[in-house]
């Protein structure tokens, strides 16, 4: 076979692009309503949104669409959460059949693997355990809700904010655009939910990394950036939320509830859920969770952003600059400068499609701050809002669409997806220097 005819970047691209499509025509069948009537638009940016595992919703889930709608909208989450090739592969697995090198390329590029090791034992460990993972926190709020919701509404409910929650989308279906606010002092739920949005936020390598650390006794240099950045991330955004909305957003509550709060909080920067009105915090909260949604989770995880390596892999590269050293070095290890120019580039393509996100988005919509919310939680895919997603045009809603596929494919994805091939050129032009800054 000839690997040069090979692009995965395009094939992955492609497969979100198909879902998206294929969810939104199912949706916009009078079946996927309880009205039985639904525009094409609102079915296509459910779809985008539900595919990207974002959350941001112009129709009331529970209001606007039926138990089918609703059903639809949970495979769109789970195959967008885990990604359309790993479940074929899956099934070419089941069937006794050996991944071709084309499929390789494809899961190796989709799963951020740096080598083809081992793909097929990552794929069965993915999947056996998202949906384990998935069921013990059905099961769970099973139990929670069945006193207060009967059977049938509380293991669908169950059900649905499990998935929704371990694939980072934000999807609830509680009604009146209210997210969990019902349950802001509940711990199982806050605890069960978040457990598994941080969980799927760590990244497919991680978690099959702490999986095999029994019998291997190691972590790579990424899982330890990972599960450092995460909890740094987790804690200091806990921390400082609940200094500055002590005595303000949180002030009703008694102080277990602020701590479980300024919690979830912080740690839904990835998923979306809210147990407390974000409109309601101050201006500086609202800056501390687009930061927190910039940088989002892990790379090959089911959460969008620059990605927390990223961000340490950017802190390094200043460092190093500043420190006068001519390699990035993380850990008593030397960062390849590919890896470096791919950070520099995801970060810098970030900045601008949020910046023209936002630009777009002003023509249509005047209230900046709720425009750059907005803008920036569509790139990472986290689903949090300040009020405006109910309220877009229809040219607001086709911009978000476009900004929710580009945080879920990813920069460096969509770049490659665009390049007809790679080509290392043979001409290595004479050197030169410009005055930078």
């Amino acid at each position: 076979m000839n690997t040069n005819t090979i692009n995965p970047s395009k094939m992955l691209v492609g497969s979100f692009l198909s879902m998206v499509a294929i969810g939104a025509l199912l949706l916009s069948l009078p079946f996927a309503t309880k009205t039985g009537t639904s525009d094409f638009l609102t079915a296509l940016f459910t779809s985008a949104s539900a595919t990207c595992v974002t959350g941001l919703v112009v129709a009331d889930t529970a209001a606007h669409w039926s138990i089918w709608g609703q059903i639809i909208i949970l495979l769109l989450i789970q195959i967008g959460g885990l990604g359309l090739m790993t479940f074929v592969t899956y099934f070419i697995i089941i069937l006794g059949r050996r991944l071709n090198l084309k499929q390789k390329m494809v899961l190796q590029f989709a799963l951020n693997r740096s080598s083809m090791a081992d793909l097929a034992d990552i794929i069965r460990y993915l999947l056996v355990f998202s949906i384990i993972f998935e069921l013990a926190g059905t099961l769970i709020l099973f139990l929670h809700w069945l006193p207060t919701m009967g059977t049938g509404q509380a293991f669908w409910y169950a059900l649905f904010h499990s998935v929704s929650a371990f694939n980072n989308a934000g999807f609830d279906l509680f009604g009146n655009f209210n997210s969990l606010q019902a349950f802001t002092g509940d711990i199982v739920v806050n605890l069960t939910l978040s457990i598994l949005f941080i969980t799927g936020s760590l990244g497919f390598l991680v978690v099959y990394e702490l999986l095999q650390y029994r019998r291997s006794g190691r972590l790579s240099l990424h899982s330890r950036l990972v599960l450092f950045g995460t909890l740094l991330l987790l804690v200091l955004g806990m921390g400082v939320i609940l200094l500055l909305e002590y005595n303000h957003a949180l002030a009703s509550l008694p102080w277990s509830d602020k701590i479980l709060a300024s919690y979830f909080l912080s740690a839904t920067r990835t998923c979306g859920f809210s147990t407390i009105e974000v409109s309601s915090t101050l201006l500086t909260t609202q800056v501390l969770l687009m930061g927190l949604m910039f940088i989002g989770g892990a790379p090959g995880s089911t959460s969008g952003g620059i990605k927390v390596t990223t961000l340490l892999l950017l802190a390094m590269t200043i460092w190093s600059v500043f420190s006068g050293r001519k390699d990035v070095e993380i850990s008593k290890r030397r960062i390849a400068p590919e890896d470096v120019s791919r950070t520099i580039t995801v970060v810098s393509i970030s900045v601008m499609v949020i910046f023209l996100g936002v630009l777009g988005l002003s023509v249509q919509h005047h209230d900046f701050l709720k425009v750059i919310f907005e803008v920036v939680s569509a790139t990472g895919t986290v689903g949090l809002s300040l009020g405006l997603t109910q309220s877009l045009t229809p040219i607001g809603q086709l911009i978000i669409v476009m900004i929710m596929l580009f945080g879920r494919l990813g920069p460096v994805t969509l770049g490659l997806a665009m390049a007809y091939h790679p080509q290392n050129s043979l001409i290595r032009y004479p050197e030169d220097r410009i005055m930078i800054g």
